[in-house]
């Protein structure tokens, strides 16, 4: 059976667990290509030997996303390296402090914003740029439902990926004729060491979970990422714009 993705080029930003690794692992799988974009790059590595170990090729480079030096050094590699860019998921983002909107301090509102939009904007430019000149391609963001509806104690978080869906539908706008697709993925609660980070410190935290999202679960990230590669393939040659929500029924409640 020919694979979705063979023979094209994948960029990832936040590749190192989680999603993001999941979704190397899978787009390998398809055929493709791997560049990792990391800051932790040891853990970004391991990422490369686990798509090496099962046939596949990719490389990481040290990459904070905040810096266009870093995002635009990321493409080229994956340009001097393979020749081309065919698919980028901007995944790197983070979750920030909790704290409601009159708690929320400055440090964490312009961290999370500078990482979560800032980070995402910076790498489709060079990503855009890179796909003007060979012709076409796709993109995939990582937003959440919370960029869909409010999110109580996140206003950075909320804030920040309420941007990303924004930013998705401009830019899928404004490159629609020139055959770049930009879309979104807008996952609930995913199954990720981030999620089981909190849930260790708020042991009612899973079980709330649970009962908030109709399906009565988490993600796996492994849900997320076949979401991620089909909105890459030819298969989903119409789909620009779009945010892909992936929560088990939450926000249709």
């Amino acid at each position: 059976m020919p694979r979705s993705l063979e023979g094209k080029v994948a960029l990832i930003t936040g590749g190192s667990s989680g999603i993001g690794r999941v979704a190397a692992l899978a787009f390998a799988r398809e055929g493709a290509r791997v560049v990792l974009g990391n800051r932790r790059v040891e853990e970004g590595e391991e990422t490369v030997r686990r798509v090496r170990e099962t046939g596949g090729e990719a490389l990481v480079v040290r990459t904070d996303v905040t810096r266009a030096a870093d995002v635009e050094a990321l493409v080229a590699k994956a340009v001097q390296t393979y020749g081309r860019l065919d698919c980028a998921f901007n995944n790197a983002g983070m979750t920030g402090d909790m704290a409601r909107t009159a708690e929320c301090t400055e440090e964490n509102w312009d961290r999370t914003l500078n990482v979560n939009l800032k980070g995402v904007w910076l790498a489709m430019k060079y990503e855009i740029l890179q796909m003007l000149n060979q012709g076409g391609g796709a993109i995939v963001n990582n937003a959440s439902v919370a960029g869909l509806v409010g999110m109580r104690g996140g206003p950075a978080y909320s804030a920040s990926k309420g941007g990303v869906v924004q930013l998705t539908r401009t830019a899928a706008l404004e490159y629609a004729k020139a055959g770049i697709r930009v879309n979104a993925v807008c996952p609930g609660f995913v199954a990720t060491p981030m999620t089981e980070e909190h849930t260790r410190t708020s042991p009612d935290l899973e079980a709330w979970i649970k009962r908030i999202q109709p399906m009565g679960r988490l993600a796996t990230p492994e849900e997320v990422a076949e979401a991620v590669v089909w909105l890459c393939s030819d298969a989903a040659s119409f789909v620009t714009g779009h945010p892909l929500v992936l929560d088990g029924g939450l926000i249709a409640q």
